[in-house]
């Protein structure tokens, strides 16, 4: 907040805000009374880290292979979460081994590396 030159956050208020987040990836307040990814599955800490993506609100966020180790079902959170915060004053870069994930992300631009070099 101090960095983007918004007033504090008092603790009710944080909870308010991230309680109404929590809907985009699909969790549970239950959640927010344990320690961060204490006792999370695979996929709920990726849905933790797009809930952390989409509460700081950053101009750029970069995710590397958020995709990675994903079912369908948690994968299509994952991808419910990046749309939300997707807008055109925002930059996701997003690094995957899989199209998949573009099944549901639909990127603006699409630019595929191999051995270090940018070929498409």
């Amino acid at each position: 907040q101090k960095f983007l030159n918004k007033p504090e956050v008092d603790p009710i208020e944080f909870f308010s805000i991230i309680t109404e987040k929590l809907q985009l990836v699909d969790m549970s307040s239950v959640f927010l009374s344990r320690n961060v990814n204490e006792g999370f599955s695979g996929g709920e800490k990726k849905r933790n880290e797009i809930l952390q993506m989409i509460l700081l609100d950053s101009e750029l966020s970069i995710l590397d292979e958020t995709d990675s180790g994903l079912d369908i079902d948690a994968l299509k959170i994952i991808s419910k979460g990046i749309n939300s915060f997707m807008n055109p004053n925002k930059a996701i870069i997003l690094i995957t081994h899989y199209q998949r994930l573009l099944d549901y992300v639909k990127p603006n631009y699409v630019h595929v590396m191999q051995n270090g070099k940018i070929i498409k």
